[in-house]
């Protein structure tokens, strides 16, 4: 099984590959002749990112999280991690060399992702960006916008030709939400959610409403700005923790994809391993001249 990561700055998303034959293989073709194919998601998790936890901390959570999937740690034969918490790398690296056995691939410059990166500087590109923008352009082709709501709600751009484009960052709803909350002694702390009315008929109702189609006129606004420029046939594809809940009522999102970076990062260890036999995932020592960081 391959077991993917991807560390972001409020939440951590864990999810299992299992491994499928791939189609035309043949019994007398070598199995080092073919990269490893794991297209079946068998189990994710998410989990909040703690940048204080131990390496045993961690590892019991992930450890745990198996046992509650029925899932054996000794089945996990490659791990790669996508992170824009970099005091967490080394922690997470040591985790899964001690309780996976398995040196992780993690998504940084040299690592081959197939995709060119036109920005003034492609180190700054957040490693979670490009990992969407590969699972975008590999599933739905392009041109492409992907509209990640976490943290941070990016906006990433994908070429017809598989070019990562660059995009836009604006404060994600949760730090909105926040900031109002904070600043104001009267206003209760609310859900967010897509009230019953637009008009609310008590603060709560407001609140609501103001975060919610507030929120939905900003992604509207920069999308059909997007879409605008790339062309009326780009595909604009949302993911993260309130994709669903936005993508339903925005205008220019046509697919919510909840499982895109899982995806993502599963694409990029295919193209970076090959089917060797043993435990290390080995990167490979070329570059598609992209360079994802974080943030």
């Amino acid at each position: 099984m391959l077991l993917v990561l991807d560390v972001g700055n409020t939440n951590t998303v864990l999810g299992v590959f299992a491994k499928t034959a791939k189609a035309g293989t043949g019994t007398n073709r070598s199995s080092e002749a073919e990269p490893p194919c794991y297209e079946l998601l068998v189990a994710n998790w998410r989990v909040a990112t703690i940048a204080t936890q131990t390496v045993d901390e961690y590892g019991v959570l992930f450890r745990n999280l198996f046992a509650m999937g029925n899932l054996e740690a000794k089945g996990i034969h490659g791990i790669v991690i996508s992170s824009v918490v970099p005091p967490l790398d080394s922690t997470l690296g040591q985790v899964c060399e001690r309780y996976f056995s398995t040196k992780p691939l993690f998504i940084e410059p040299g690592v081959k992702t197939g995709m060119p990166v036109h920005y003034d500087n492609p180190a700054e590109v957040g490693a979670d960006r490009i990992v969407n923008s590969v699972a975008a352009f590999e599933k739905y082709g392009g041109p492409c916008i992907v509209v990640d709501f976490g943290t941070a709600t990016t906006f990433d751009c994908v070429s017809s030709k598989g070019e990562y484009m660059g995009g836009v960052i604006s404060p994600g709803i949760g730090i909105s939400a926040d900031a109002l909350f904070e600043r104001t002694a009267r206003l209760p702390r609310v859900d967010i959610r897509k009230p019953t009315h637009i008009i609310g008929s008590n603060t709560v109702g407001s609140l609501q409403s103001g975060l919610y189609y507030g929120y939905l006129g900003l992604v509207d606004g920069i999308l059909e700005l997007l879409v605008g420029e790339l062309g009326g046939e780009t595909k604009v594809i949302a993911t993260g923790g309130l994709a669903s809940l936005i993508g339903k009522g925005s205008k220019h999102i046509n697919q919510v994809d909840e499982f895109l970076t899982l995806d993502g990062l599963r694409i990029i260890w295919e193209r970076n391993v090959a089917a060797k036999p043993g435990r290390e995932a080995a990167p490979s020592k070329s570059s598609s001249g992209s360079k994802p960081r974080a943030r």
